[in-house]
């Protein structure tokens, strides 16, 4: 019988496994509309919320401000 190790990493901090948690707060409608997506697609909320996020941020355009003339 060969006599094998267990290895034990340290454990990485929170926040370092390129995940940050953070709250917000959102109207009750939204939080309606979410859970029945989660109902209809099996997808927890947070992943819903990180699925919206990504798009979001893949889409935005920011306008610039036009100085009055």
């Amino acid at each position: 019988m060969q006599n094998e190790k267990l290895i034990v990493k340290p454990k990485k901090a929170k926040g370092e496994d390129g995940h940050k948690v953070f709250s917000i707060r959102v109207k009750d409608e939204i939080v309606t509309q979410l859970e029945e997506i989660c109902k209809r697609t099996g997808h927890s909320r947070n992943e819903l919320i990180g699925m919206f996020l990504e798009y979001a941020l893949e889409n935005c355009e920011i306008e610039e401000a036009r100085e009055e003339e």
